[in-house]
């Protein structure tokens, strides 16, 4: 399924923020959320002091060190016309904890949205939302750059934003304020839903790719699972021994990975609330204390798109990359004050924020799934575990397309 085992991650490019004088540097300069467009077009990043970047990706050559243009770069893009995107700065007015983009909506939706609003806001374009420290959430169009519209409800930070990937233009907003609000962009940000029941910060919200289930993780050891069809809590998945800080869905929704203070990475069935596997964060530097639990807290973890790898960022100061059916991480990066990852969209590449206000841009294992995975992708998209258990399939075939092979 996997290719021989990969090279350790090399830096592509690192982006530093330029040094406004109108603050204090060290207050307020950190990367909390890095994003890619879903179809990779674009790149977001808070870099601190009330300000995003919106960056056309690729890259322009002078970030790239030479013989790297090749792999990051397509053909296509090698040169850019008059009428190419531009790099755009946002100045959101508060610290930007939170980032998120809309998939693009197809054109269908776009005519019906211009038919039915034709004095409103134009969200039949790609939008980002970013998320505010005084509660906000601001809504840009990502080609102009201009603001949209504010969404007010919450009542402290807005520390993550998630979109479902169908297209339907529904925000799920992660706050502080220990709830989770749902807004429905199509109607002028309407808020339509309010979750409660953490009873500390959420940290993190994200949506499944099939669009059933949100998953929050706040400054508690169990893990939410709502319904995105209901808004009802589905049920709470405990096994953490510390706060859950970070979590995210393998792209066919069959998978939950859950990221903690307690060093630990938990992968979850999100139908049946089974706990499949565990990765531990241990210490590299034998002049370490592994009895410090503090140095190998988690801070973000998220798939890769083909959902074969997992990428992990630690205060330990690495970056681990991890394959689905080992134990141990196949990959390892040195990186200062990690704060979040994600990957491209289209894979190879890995982008991490860091306390600095920097984001780095690393290289990813690449890979060619099998069949087998491809057939397992395919038919988890829209059957839930119970669903395969149900087939009348051999007991081997039903355990390796609910991941029950490790």
């Amino acid at each position: 399924m996997l290719s021989p085992a990969p090279e350790e991650p090399l830096l592509l490019a690192e982006l530093k923020p330029g040094r406004p004088h109108q603050f204090d540097w060290k207050s307020s300069c950190e990367t909390w959320s890095v994003a890619f467009s879903p179809d990779g077009s674009w790149f977001a990043w808070s870099q601190g002091h009330c300000i995003v970047k919106l960056i056309p990706w690729p890259l322009e050559e002078q970030f790239i060190p030479k013989g790297f243009e090749a792999k990051s770069r397509s053909s296509k893009s090698d040169t850019r016309g008059r009428g190419s995107p531009k790099e755009k700065t946002l100045d959101c007015g508060q610290i930007v904890w939170g980032l998120a983009f809309s998939p693009w909506p197809s054109p269908p939706s776009r005519k019906l949205w211009a038919r039915h609003h034709p004095q409103g806001p134009d969200v039949s374009c790609l939008i980002l939302a970013t998320g505010l420290n005084d509660g906000q959430i601001k809504i840009w169009e990502v080609q102009t750059g201009l603001l949209l519209f504010n969404l007010s409800g919450h009542q402290d930070v807005v520390r993550d934003l998630s979109f479902t990937p169908s297209g339907s233009l529904i925000l799920v907003s992660a706050s502080r304020d220990k709830t989770l609000r749902i807004w429905d962009l199509n109607k002028h940000g309407k808020q339509i839903q309010v979750l409660s029941g953490h009873l500390q910060w959420v940290y993190c919200c994200s949506i499944s790719p099939d669009c059933s289930m949100l998953c929050s993780a706040a400054g508690e050891k169990s893990v939410f699972l709502w319904s995105m069809r209901s808004y009802t809590l589905i049920r709470k998945l405990e096994g953490h021994q510390s706060s859950v800080v970070s979590c995210d869905f393998s792209p066919d929704s069959a998978l939950l990975v859950t990221a903690s203070y307690d060093t630990n990475v938990i992968m979850w069935d999100p139908y049946t609330g089974e706990r499949l596997r565990s990765l531990h964060h241990t210490q590299l530097d034998p002049t370490m204390d592994d009895s410090d639990v503090h140095m190998s807290s988690l801070r973000s973890v998220c798939f890769s798109p083909e959902g074969l790898y997992l990428a992990t960022v630690a205060d330990d100061r690495l970056l681990r990359i991890w394959a689905l059916e080992l134990k141990a991480p196949i990959a390892f990066a040195p990186m200062t004050n990690g704060l979040c990852c994600t990957f491209f969209p289209h894979g190879g590449v890995i982008a991490t924020g860091t306390r600095d206000g920097h984001v780095q841009f690393w290289t990813a294992p690449r890979v060619l799934s099998s069949l087998k995975h491809l057939c397992r992708k395919a038919l988890r998209s829209f059957l839930t575990t119970y669903q395969v258990l149900a087939l009348p399939i051999p007991k081997k075939m039903k355990e390796f397309l609910t991941y029950r092979t490790f």
